[in-house]
């Protein structure tokens, strides 16, 4: 995991994904769409690569293909939400509402992303940026890592590259306002702790498994596929102290990061919990069948007190559930179990428990119970307090208790020139190190969603919502202020606002920004070596 504009070639696209008409401070963002289409000429069809080059040509189908969850849903349970979630630049979560209810309640949480230095900080990071300072401020334990393994490993700098291009996003992070006080920086190189996590993690991990998920081959390095195991750790790693609900602010390619990150904890579990009805296993699928079965057995036990399974299943066997399948097997499993009785119980199962944590367990579950070889099964315990118990016990007896990682997702930036945001094309971003001037420069050049004459902008309207200067108003120089966001979106697409003054005024304030966030920059570099990162690393040149 990193954020996903440290690639050569960073994303494009601005869509809608709710289908729905936006609220005033949700029309400041970019993406009026309602089809989830894209404008990005040659866009990609939509495949996740944290290192490859591919456009988003559909964030529809992130959620149809990957399970990504819309921000939408959750975004009114989010107290005092970020501009970039209000306007939809933010756009997806993977379990955000642990996060948010943290949050709500004032309890722990912290908010991690890293960083890998290829190059010089820009517009692109600063989202991510923003975001773990925001969650920061809403009283998270905050993270900002150094991705220097990857770089090393996956692109091949050298130290002295590595060093120099650290130290450069550290200091853009500080001077837009994390506080390494109350946060914590560091390098993968330089973590020990990090490093044993990832070690311990490597052993739930396979060589066939990255392949699949990254398309690695027989030509990839092996400090490559580390470095993968080592962004898990990454991930992890806030939750090294306790447990707690953590989120990983990162663009859409790096989900498959964030899946395997969510694996990896649930593999390094002592216990897991669900819902069983007898004393077999029974497959996630099978399960609602059981259930009804047992929610059905007036109509078919003997006594409806004491279902049997025999007879569930001859009830099952005359349904037709939705899979087929699901339903022989369930018959199968009912059938062999024959006169013991369906009955809905939590259990907990063994993971990886060691043989005293396994002791524990049972001692610690209340209520009745029935112990078998590799799982406890309670009746007086919802799942929920079962999972309570099941972590407090693997915590007393040496284990992590992770709980699942969780993630948000933004919308990429279009780069100026229109397509692409791309550090090997400078005209298409600006550095947080360019020189005010040529920040300004690069916006009056921008190309724009303008019409082909004024008369033609102001009878139809500009197009900002295919503006690469329309998204830099929205995501960045119109900072907390929606009504401003909206004014300018509203006056482009009706027609009063013209290309040449609406780049006059983006331009300006961008270069006002530039120069800001420079002097910032300047006053942190004076106390960079108070902090508790070493940006100078002693390593191997190579």
């Amino acid at each position: 995991m990193r954020d996903s504009h440290t690639d050569d070639e960073s994303r494009d696209g601005q869509t809608r994904t709710d289908g729905g008409e936006p609220s005033e401070a949700r029309r400041a963002s970019s993406d009026r769409r309602t089809d989830g289409g894209t404008d990005a000429a040659g866009a990609d069809e939509v495949k996740l690569d944290p290192w490859g080059s591919s456009t988003i040509a559909d964030y529809r189908k992130l959620f149809e293909q990957f399970g990504i969850e819309e921000f939408d849903a959750v975004l009114p349970d989010v107290p005092n939400p970020h501009y970039l979630m209000r306007r939809g630049v933010i756009f997806g979560h993977r379990d955000y509402d642990p996060v948010a209810e943290a949050m709500r309640e004032g309890d722990d949480f912290a908010a991690l992303s890293g960083f890998m230095p290829t190059g010089d900080p820009h517009i692109g990071h600063k989202m991510v940026f923003d975001e773990i300072i925001w969650h920061q401020q809403q009283g998270a334990d905050a993270y900002g890592l150094i991705a220097d393994l990857e770089a090393h490993a996956a692109r091949g700098l050298t130290w002295a590259e590595i060093d120099e291009h650290a130290r450069s996003y550290v200091l853009s992070l500080l001077a837009l306002g994390f506080d390494p006080e109350e946060g914590e920086l560091y390098r993968q190189s330089e973590n020990r702790e990090l490093q044993d996590l990832a070690f311990e993690l490597g052993a739930e991990a396979n060589a066939s498994e990255l392949q699949a998920i990254y398309d690695f081959d027989g030509e990839t390095n092996i400090s490559y596929m580390q470095s993968v195991v080592t962004q898990m750790a990454d991930i992890l790693y806030p939750q090294l102290d306790e447990p707690k609900p953590t989120v990983i602010p990162v663009g859409p390619d790096q989900d498959p990061h964030m899946r395997l990150a969510r694996d990896l904890a649930a593999r390094m579990r002592y216990f897991g919990v669900t819902e069983a009805f007898a004393s077999f296993e029974a497959q996630p699928e099978e399960r609602p069948l059981l259930r009804q079965a047992y929610d059905a057995r007036e109509e078919y036990a003997e006594d409806p007190e004491m279902p049997r399974c025999g007879e569930a299943a001859d009830w099952l066997r005359d349904h037709e559930p939705a899979s087929a399948d699901a339903r022989e097997s369930a018959v199968e499993k009912l059938t062999n179990a024959g006169k013991e009785p369906l009955r809905p119980r939590t259990r907990i199962f063994d993971r990886r428990a060691t043989d005293a944590a396994f002791e524990a367990l049972i001692e610690a579950v209340d209520g009745e119970k029935r112990v078998y070889d590799e799982h406890v099964d309670a009746f007086d315990l919802s799942q929920s307090e079962a999972e309570e118990i099941a972590r407090q016990v693997e915590l007393d007896n040496g284990g992590y208790g992770f709980l699942p990682p969780s993630s948000i997702y933004h919308r990429f930036m279009t780069g100026l020139t229109g397509g692409k945001m791309s550090s090997s094309i400078p005209a298409s971003h600006i550095s947080l190190l360019d020189d005010p001037a040529d920040g300004y420069g690069k916006v009056k050049s921008a190309t724009t969603g303008g019409r082909a004459t004024a008369e033609e902008q102001r009878e139809k309207g500009g197009k900002a919502d295919e503006c690469p200067v329309y998204e830099l108003y929205a995501y960045l120089l119109s900072g907390d202020d929606d009504e401003f966001a909206t004014e300018v979106y509203e006056e482009c697409v009706g027609g009063e606002r013209l290309c040449g003054g609406c780049k006059e005024q983006a331009a300006e304030l961008m270069a006002q920004f530039l120069e800001d966030h420079q002097e910032k920059r300047a006053e942190w570099e004076e106390k960079l070596d108070e902090l508790d990162i070493d940006l100078d690393t002693d390593r191997k040149r190579s």
